[in-house]
This record gives structure tokens, C-alpha cells and sequence, in this order.
């Protein structure tokens, strides 16, 4: 197997080491630049939730006032998704934080705000519940995008009162939509997914969502105690949890 690199990042509430996964190299080679570069020295943790993750990697944390709202900070850039099927969003793992997909469809990953998952187990049952909710809403949102592509019309139609007109188009919309969704593959969880979530944990509903592009290889302990720290407004730590440098391990 192709040696990964690994980086140190060095926190006030101890050591986390991370392996970068090859097969996302742009979210490697930023990492690594970025680590290089120094742009996580100094960062906070800014956003923590309890059997989720932690989150870091905001510029705009290094200097921030204690009462100001983290979370919006980048490096003008972001990073095209690199959704590799065999790695999910299990305890351990390093993924890239983005925009929404109302704002944001094609799922670009932040050009440099990350988290790390903690999560929680699952039940078999629950996880396939899980699946069917997402193909679910891919679908709500396949036909969403195509309704906004029709809003004037459907505001004559509402204006007109024209509620056959309205059915009419919306049954179209519909087809085109489940159209569309069949092109592609409806999401399932991997036996390996489901072993995973239901003995060590996770966020099995990021999957398919966000880029994971590493793990963590040791200093879990360090995350979980991130983890535990007392949060206030927005998820933010109470007291400041910090990046103090992250080094590329040659």
C-alpha cells in the first residue's frame, strides 16, 4: 500500500495524530499545505457537539473575541468533493466541513475547516432507516432545484388560481425528478458500514455528503476530551481550545 502522510496536530488539551487517505489528493495536498504553511497554528476548535464531532480550522478563530460567532472564516478557496465510497464518516474520522447544499450543490468541501468525528453506535435497524431517509430526501431535493427553475410560473399559476395547471406541473416535476434520481445509485450502507456503526460509532448520516479524507491514527483520548468540554452559544467551547501547531510528519 502507498505510504500516507500522517500530521501532528499539537492542542492545548493534548496530541492528535491524522493519516490522509491518497485517495483524496486534493484534500491531502491542501491539508498538507495548509499544515505547512501554518494556517491551523493558533485556530480553535470552535465547534464541538457531543456524540458528533469536533470541528476546527476557522483563520478568524486565531484572534476572536470570546463572544464572537465562529464558523464562516476560509482561505477564499474550496476544494471540489472527493467522495470515496469506503471511507464514511466512522469514530476517528477526518472530514471537510462545507456550505450547505441549498447554497452549495455540487457539496465543495471549505478550503480549510475540518472536524474529526466522534459519534455514537447504531442499531442495524436504525441505520437502515437512515438510508431510506436519504434516498428521500435526494429525491425532495432533485424536485426542489427543479421547482425553483419554475417559480414564475407556478406564482402565475397560484395568482391565476389555476389548481389544475398547478397539478399538472407539479406531476411533471415529479417524473422529471424521480427521473433524474434513478440515473443514479440510491444510497446504501456497506456491510463494513453497518459493522462499524453499530460496534465502534459514528455520523452515518454525513456519508455521501462530506468529504472524509483521513483518520485519526492515535491521541483519540485528546478528541474525546475536546469532546467533553463544556460548550455554550453556537457549540463553542467555553474555554478556548486551541491549535497549537500542526506538523507534517516526514
Amino acid at each position: 500500500m502507498e505510504k500516507r502522510t500522517q500530521v501532528k496536530i499539537e492542542t492545548t488539551m493534548g496530541e492528535i495524530v491524522v493519516e490522509l487517505y491518497n485517495e483524496t489528493p486534493k484534500h491531502r495536498d491542501n491539508f498538507i499545505k495548509l499544515a505547512k504553511e501554518g494556517v491551523y497554528d493558533s485556530t480553535l476548535f470552535h465547534r464541538v457537539i457531543r456524540q458528533f464531532m469536533i470541528q476546527a480550522g476557522d483563520p478568524e478563530s486565531k484572534n476572536a473575541a470570546d463572544t464572537a460567532h465562529l464558523g464562516s472564516g476560509d482561505v477564499g478557496y474550496t476544494i471540489p468533493a472527493e467522495f470515496v465510497p469506503k471511507f464514511f464518516h466512522k469514530k476517528g474520522a477526518l472530514a471537510a466541513a462545507r456550505m450547505g447544499d441549498d447554497v452549495n450543490p455540487e457539496r465543495a468541501s471549505s478550503g480549510c475547516q475540518f472536524y474529526i468525528v466522534t459519534g455514537r453506535k447504531f442499531r442495524e435497524s436504525q441505520l437502515l432507516d437512515m438510508a431510506g431517509q436519504k434516498n428521500n430526501a435526494r429525491m425532495d431535493t432533485i424536485f426542489n432545484q427543479l421547482a425553483r427553475k419554475h417559480m414564475k410560473e407556478i406564482y402565475k399559476l397560484k395568482k391565476a388560481n389555476d389548481q389544475d395547471a398547478l397539478l399538472e406541473l407539479q406531476d411533471s416535476l415529479e417524473a422529471q425528478a424521480y427521473a433524474i434520481y434513478k440515473e443514479e445509485e440510491p444510497f446504501m450502507f456497506t456491510p463494513e458500514q453497518l459493522s462499524a456503526y453499530s460496534t465502534i460509532g459514528g455520523a452515518p448520516h454525513l456519508d455521501g455528503a462530506y468529504t472524509v479524507f483521513g483518520q485519526v491514527v492515535s491521541g483519540m483520548e485528546t478528541v474525546e476530551k475536546i469532546e467533553g468540554t463544556k460548550t455554550g452559544k453556537a457549540d463553542r467551547p467555553v474555554e478556548n481550545v486551541r491549535i497549537l501547531k500542526a506538523t507534517v510528519l516526514e
